[in-house]
């Protein structure tokens, strides 16, 4: 997404799509349908869960924040919820565009956007802080994200530690 951002900026410019951002899109999705599937195991070792519907309960039980949690783009003023459309019986916005993209890219090649891109890279951002939920409240998680940072609400503050500056978030 950084590197994208030197041809792209991102912001004012969602509907945008290319190659690139499709490729990020199914890049980011793939590793959330991966990291969801760790954190339900974390919570239950005998954890099924293999979709995003299957994903959800577990989830939401678990982490109460984690449908509401803000993600912030300070370099560009802009904020996103990537998890805020998903519900017991619906996936996100972002989750169903990304589906018909990888089965059918011929016919919906255009739902490759930039605001998809953002909200599939925001949301593997938002499961990578839960699934490392003790590290990302001791400030253990290196190194400082370049381009996403989190709401108010679940920012802890900087502290410096063993291997320098390191954000501590609160996610509960």
């Amino acid at each position: 997404m950084d590197r994208l951002s030197r041809y792209v900026d991102l912001s004012g410019n969602d509907g945008t799509y290319s190659l690139e951002t499709a490729r990020l899109l199914l890049g980011a999705s793939a590793e959330v349908d991966v990291v969801l599937k760790l954190l339900c195991k974390r919570f239950d070792r005998a954890s099924k869960a293999k979709t995003i519907g299957a994903y959800y309960p577990e989830v939401t039980a678990n982490c109460p924040n984690f449908v509401a949690f803000e993600v912030q783009l300070p370099r560009y003023g802009a904020r996103h919820q990537p998890w805020i459309s998903w519900t017991a019986d619906q996936p996100p916005i972002w989750w169903s565009d990304h589906n018909k993209v990888k089965h059918q890219r011929d016919m919906y090649f255009e739902r490759a956007t930039l605001k998809n891109c953002l909200n599939a890279v925001g949301a593997l951002f938002v499961a990578v802080l839960h699934l490392y939920e003790k590290e990302a409240g001791a400030g253990e998680l290196l190194q400082l994200p370049r381009l996403f940072n989190v709401g108010d609400r679940f920012f802890g503050g900087t502290q410096m530690g063993r291997y320098g500056q390191s954000f501590v978030y609160k996610l509960r």
